[in-house]
């Protein structure tokens, strides 16, 4: 029997025009990963908060980019919490802390940071694109989403709770995040996990799913002694990040409200 001839187009065969695709896809792959002009992927959606009852400063955050969680939350017992995001500038998160300390509130905190920016490549990492929340250690709230940050982009506040995102499907789903927040019961991690679930459900990052993070601090308020780290959790690469990030709060030692582990020790205090 004789063999057929493979098919041809523009008198290319075609298997042969499939593998010239690839490897052509794959040349221009490898060349934006080696450009030194290429930019990391942006987009996030994030929620801070501080429970007045128990003292813990908290903050929850998904998004398509590999491990989100590794820079985009800060948090210091006793001192606030903070999200950068958009384009990052990873230092806002210990600059922001270190005025904290100093007594600064958030919104002084917010606008310190961003003036003094040195806005180092405007080109491509413009400070006009960066996104900013914090929460002092005393729960007031402050944001910044900056003009140019990538659409859709906007922020939410409530009373002693900011919801911020970049890259979402339609600003509607910071207002999701608040109202989730808002109507949740229960110890702060699970009421943070309801603003990003609730997110998510919203549209979350328009590019959709793979990492997420959380952190609780509260003074002497983890399981071990000195250790103000109530909750610290990272998603880096997975299909649900959110349902497993869920999973893994369900599963931790979570304490009581309003209990520390050392009452009487006044580092504690």
């Amino acid at each position: 029997m004789k063999r057929p001839e493979s098919r041809r187009t523009s008198g290319v065969p075609l298997t042969a025009l499939v593998a010239m695709l690839i490897a052509g896809g794959c040349a221009r792959a490898a060349a934006v990963r080696e450009s030194p002009d290429a930019l990391p992927e942006t987009g996030t959606f994030s929620i801070l908060a501080y429970d007045t009852t128990t003292g813990e400063w908290g903050g929850a955050v998904q998004s398509r980019v590999f491990s989100v969680g590794n820079g985009v939350l800060s948090a210091e017992a006793g001192v606030g919490v903070v999200a950068t995001q958009a384009v990052v500038d990873v230092s806002y998160g210990p600059q922001a802390l270190a005025l904290l300390r100093q007594g600064r509130s958030a919104a002084e905190v917010v606008k310190y940071v961003w003036d003094h920016d040195p806005d180092p490549d405007t080109a491509r990492w413009a400070k006009t694109g960066r996104q900013f929340a914090v929460i002092d250690g005393k729960g007031n709230v402050a944001a910044y989403t900056g003009p140019t940050a990538p659409v859709a982009a906007g922020d939410k506040q409530g009373v002693h709770v900011t919801a911020q995102g970049n890259t979402l499907a339609n600003k509607g789903v910071v207002d999701s995040m608040v109202a989730a927040f808002n109507r949740t019961g229960g110890h702060l991690a699970f009421r943070l996990l309801a603003g990003i679930e609730a997110g998510q459900a919203a549209g979350g990052d328009n590019r959709g799913k793979q990492s997420a993070a959380m952190i609780i601090v509260k003074k002497c308020g983890g399981v071990w002694l000195h250790n103000d780290v109530v909750l610290k959790l990272q998603v880096d690469d997975s299909p649900e990040p959110i349902i497993e990030l869920r999973r893994l709060v369900e599963k931790a030692p979570l304490p009581p409200r309003a209990v520390t582990n050392a009452k009487n020790d006044p580092a504690c205090r």
